[in-house]
């Protein structure tokens, strides 16, 4: 019989990300203010790039260790501890990545047997949902609601929940919806995780990028330590997106799974990355803390002026992004942002491609300049106004 492919049907089933649509679309079209891209618009911060600069003038182009440089895991170490109140231990419970996004795909693999359940809150971050099925579990999906601000709430949590079921995947603040997570609800998640024997994945990248009350690790929380992989890194909070370099923390057991598996993939992530890390951790929170007044200020107008042209939004407590109701329009997501993409040369994502609870809305990331965004909703009020 004639092999008639060659390629896996697991990655063959699917479906291209539905915000790399958007972007294609928008690339060659002059003039489109984008509320699109999920990345800071801060270039990485002068002494950053000059620690990496001269990591290459003094040579140093070799290899680090598997778990990445041992100086910038313990200033990792020190930095979980003096920020969100979590201690690991820098050479056995930490490991750097290449990218957040890295350290999601080998705590998958490290910790599913195939067919397991992973339990993924939408809208959600689009990658999440692929990593599972790659490392051969199963995504069950939690759809959260408008009504609730898209909260994860422990009766939704409970009802998804099966004999099958491995872990969940939690974001906050989180990627599509900006919703961030307090104390008191990770504790009540945390209740349910631990009645359960489950795993927590919480995706902590947006940690620095909170604007109401004090953000809360999971990992913080009474007796999670030891069922929490964290993942964070230095992307969004420190504008390092290009950089590629995240970190995870977590036990023991499941560090050393996750770097087997790390050292036949990657081998280690970028050692010129990595010194850039270090002095960012070193001397950078004062910029840090200035591009969060700045987000502060752009979501504070973002949100009043969605709401004032008619299309709803929660106030969303982290991230960059605002998630915005489109139903008054009458358009599905898909709809919206073409016709508006077209018409108005406004990029936005389409909320069902962050899961079925996504339909009815746009993500609207708010990481451009106030003029920028001015532009947008001048434009976007103008669409809506048409179409009302």
């Amino acid at each position: 019989m004639i092999q008639t492919s060659f390629v896996s049907k697991t990655i063959a089933d699917l479906k291209p990300s539905g915000i790399r649509r958007f972007f294609d679309l928008a690339v060659n079209m002059e003039g489109v203010v984008s509320l699109g891209v999920g990345e800071p618009d801060f270039v990485t911060s002068w002494n950053v790039r000059e620690a990496a600069i001269l990591s290459l003038e003094e040579g140093r182009t070799s290899y680090t260790a598997n778990a990445g440089l041992l100086e910038l895991r313990q200033e990792i170490a020190s930095y979980m501890k003096k920020r969100f109140a979590v201690s690991y231990q820098p050479k056995t419970q930490i490991i750097v990545t290449v990218g957040a996004s890295q350290a999601v795909d080998i705590a998958l693999r490290a910790i599913l047997n195939p067919g397991e359940e992973v339990l993924v809150v939408e809208p959600s971050f689009v990658a999440y949902s692929p990593l599972v099925a790659m490392a051969g579990g199963v995504a069950r999906t939690i759809q959260t609601v408008r009504e609730n601000e898209f909260k994860l709430t422990p009766a939704e949590l409970e009802a998804a929940i099966t004999p099958n079921t491995k872990a969940i995947i939690i974001c906050s603040p989180n990627n599509p919806t900006g919703t961030q997570l307090g104390k008191e609800e990770l504790i009540q998640i945390a209740e349910i995780v631990k009645k359960h024997n489950l795993v927590v994945i919480s995706d902590e990248i947006y940690a620095e990028l909170v604007y109401d009350e004090e953000f809360t690790s999971m990992a913080a929380i009474a007796d999670m330590m030891d069922r929490t992989i964290l993942i964070n890194g230095f992307s969004k909070g420190f504008a390092m997106t290009g950089w590629r370099l995240g970190f995870v923390c977590a036990p023991r057991e499941i560090t050393e799974a996750m770097l087997k598996i790390h050292q036949y993939t990657m081998m280690c992530a970028s050692t010129m990355a990595q010194y850039a890390a270090l002095e960012a951790l070193r001397s950078g929170m004062n910029d840090v803390e200035a591009m969060r007044k700045s987000y502060r200020q752009r979501r504070n107008y973002i949100v009043k002026s969605f709401n004032e042209i008619g299309l709803d939004c929660h106030n969303p407590g982290g991230a960059f992004y605002a998630f915005p109701s489109i139903e008054r329009t009458g358009m599905s997501s898909q709809e919206f942002a073409e016709k508006l993409l077209f018409e108005e040369k406004v990029a936005v994502i389409p909320g069902d491609v962050f899961g079925e609870s996504g339909e009815g809305h746009i993500r609207c990331s708010y990481a451009s300049s106030l003029e920028q965004l001015q532009e947008a909703i001048k434009r976007m009020s103008r669409f809506v106004e048409k179409y009302k």
